[in-house]
């Protein structure tokens, strides 16, 4: 049976009509749909009896399901969604005096394998749809209500997957929580982090030019990148460079370079040298995010002494970074650290 949450306006009216139902039906079954984000036809007790027994006959609703949750000693909550087809995704709450920001997956598993990130060891099993999308930011936002009583603020792609290789279902479920009738969140407020695929930044800068940008950089140099991030042999960093050029010109956002610090890997002067020539070239700022140990990799986190010492070298260059602490490394909810993991 179809998932009730994928027909058109334009199909959702053809049915009313076919129905012999008002058209003002159309603006109540959207509402439940999105603004409600009911989980069964039954709880839209303002359509009549036979028509919800009709829709139950040819629609469902595949609600996305809290499977587990972890909280951290640091208040970052961790859930485990499963969704309809018994695949399971992670996404986290990340919650600050000023924030409350959910961060969400896109794919079930990733096809990028990426040396550093526990989802880059999982296969991908299939693209996240659009409305699994926004049940995830839907589930999130009922979280940091409940917990801290307050609703979201900000949403990061930044869980397992890559957005922009599932373009179609990440934008349009972003025209859904930016909507009226929807959640009502800003564009603005939305963040969307790419390992880097070229064309997709620019189809991105095309479509909605208000949604943030963040390139995982994590190396500066085309042959550091290669060695952690086999995207880059496809999309290397000059091909990057030119797309965040024509993102930065048609939206006039800066971008932001995130840069995990590996123990003498990408941490020296050297390194720093090239990160700056990077931010040269193209409006940004950078967010060095400390590194979060997974069981198949085998990199370390720099002493503080080093880090300190990249972060002084930046600054005494001009450049905007910050130091990212870890959120929720506890329950394995830190940047890159997203794996499924039974518990």
């Amino acid at each position: 049976m179809k998932d009730l949450r994928h027909l058109s306006v334009e199909d959702i009216t053809n049915l009313v009509i076919s129905s012999n139902e008002k058209k003002f039906r159309v603006a109540q079954i959207q509402d439940w749909i999105w603004k409600k984000n009911v989980g069964s036809i039954d709880e839209m007790s303002n359509l009549s009896k036979g028509f919800r027994e009709k829709l139950n006959q040819e629609y469902v609703i595949n609600k996305v399901k809290v499977d587990h949750e972890q909280f951290s000693t640091d208040g970052t909550v961790k859930s485990r969604f499963q969704l309809h087809d018994g695949h399971f995704i992670e996404g986290v709450l990340i919650p600050t005096e000023k924030r409350m920001t959910a961060c969400v997956s896109s794919q079930v598993g990733c096809s990028l394998s990426c040396k550093f990130c526990a989802t880059g060891y999982i296969d991908r099993k299939r693209n996240v749809t659009f409305d699994e999308i926004y049940d995830q930011v839907s589930l999130i936002n009922e979280q940091a209500i409940k917990h801290f009583d307050k609703p979201l603020t900000n949403i990061v792609f930044m869980g397992m997957g890559e957005p922009l290789l599932n373009f179609n279902h990440v934008f349009k479920s972003l025209e859904f929580i930016n909507a009226d009738y929807g959640m009502g969140m800003s564009p603005r407020r939305v963040t969307v982090s790419t390992a880097g695929i070229a064309k997709m930044i620019t189809k991105m800068a095309d479509v909605n030019p208000n949604v943030r940008l963040a390139l995982s950089l994590h190396a500066a140099s085309e042959k550091k990148r290669n060695e952690i991030m086999p995207i880059n042999e496809t999309n290397n960093l000059d091909a990057l460079i030119e797309a965040l050029d024509y993102y930065f010109k048609k939206t006039k956002n800066p971008v932001t370079f995130e840069y995990i610090l590996f123990s003498n890997f990408n941490d020296s002067t050297a390194d720093a040298d090239d990160l700056i020539k990077i931010c040269r070239r193209i409006p940004s700022k950078v967010n060095i995010i400390e590194y979060n140990p997974i069981s198949n990799a085998q990199f370390v986190k720099p002493d503080e002494q080093r880090t300190d010492a990249f972060m002084d070298y930046l600054g005494q260059h001009n450049i905007n970074a910050r130091l990212r602490r870890s959120r929720g490394k506890d329950i394995d909810a830190a940047c890159g650290q997203l794996a499924n993991v039974n518990h």
